[in-house]
């Protein structure tokens, strides 16, 4: 039996959307309301790789979700649970009850939609029956809409495939983000008058529409710089296909190389072009970085992150 009373959230939440930001609110209320830790717990892998045998382009890793839970919502007991097959044929109530034992739940909060255990047979009405029957609290969140539409992981990963990163960062309540260690590069960037610094997204992560973006890069001491970003394989340097997302951070200088960086997008700049001379892309980068000022400039009040 676990030493620490918790009150857990239960779901997968890819992206931290406004729509989890609901149950992750609660789950703090609630805790501070009966003395209880605050907690997390969500999967490893999306449970319909395994269900329905298909994959899930990610929002986001699970590294980056926790840290979006902690940095945004002020939860730091984030539990990652390995989603097999022992676990996807479990009856609900067996997990149920597994999780009580080993985290000490005291009170459970779910999405109005959330369905759990072999065959999905436990529901959130289910749950919270079940719940109140074994003296423990339990709330269901309801949907969250925006502009009439229910905010939803789904929706959300076509927004950023289409690089409506706007858009996307609304109903997400925070700016799409990718955290990384910096890479090497071909150090073209220095050369060019632009140094850059290089991140790639994990597997299984959904990549963004390939272009530029107006973005900013947040360093391991918390300083931030507005930055130009490009997602793609670089068809004016390179032949290889591996997708790169290459920043040029402005009115940064120094070696990040082996340090880890918060990629925050923006807005879509343009897409990505193959110039003819190394000339032509440099002039280019130094207009996309005007208009990354511009945009930032305009916007100051909408782009401090959550």
């Amino acid at each position: 039996m676990a030493d620490t009373k918790r009150v857990i959230a239960l779901g997968f939440f890819d992206g931290v959307h406004k729509g989890h930001g609901e149950l992750l609110k609660m789950t703090k209320r609630r805790a501070a309301e009966i003395g209880a830790t605050p907690s997390v717990l969500s999967f490893d892998v999306h449970p319909d790789t395994l269900v329905f045998h298909k994959d899930v382009p990610l929002i986001n890793s699970a590294i980056s979700r926790e840290e979006i839970i902690r940095r945004c919502y002020g939860i730091d007991n984030v539990v990652f649970l390995h989603f097999n097959q022992h676990v996807m044929r479990m009856p609900w109530r067996e997990f149920i009850d597994s999780l009580i034992a080993e985290l000490g739940i005291a009170w459970i909060v779910v999405g109005h939609d959330f369905c759990f255990g072999y065959k999905g047979e436990g529901t959130a009405a289910r749950l919270q029956e079940y719940c109140h029957e074994n003296g423990l609290g339990c709330d269901i969140i309801p949907a969250l809409c925006i502009d009439g539409r229910v905010v939803s992981s789904t929706y959300i990963r076509e927004l950023i495939a289409a690089g409506d990163m706007e858009t996307a960062n609304r109903f997400l309540g925070h700016p799409h983000t990718l955290s990384d260690t910096v890479h090497s590069g071909y150090h073209l960037g220095t050369n060019l008058g632009a140094p850059t610094i290089n991140m790639y997204f994990p597997d299984g992560v959904l990549v963004p529409r390939h272009g530029v973006y107006a973005a900013k890069v947040y360093l391991e001491d918390g300083s931030g710089y507005i930055a130009v970003t490009n997602v793609g394989v670089r068809p004016t340097v390179s032949d290889a296909n591996r997708v790169n997302v290459e920043s040029h951070l402005l009115d940064y200088s120094g070696n990040l190389y082996g340090r880890q960086a918060r990629l925050e997008f923006f807005k879509f700049i343009r897409p990505e072009v193959k110039f003819d001379s190394y000339e032509a892309l440099s002039a280019q980068i130094h207009a996309d970085a005007q208009t990354a000022r511009e945009y930032f400039r305009e916007h100051r009040q909408s782009t401090d992150g959550c």
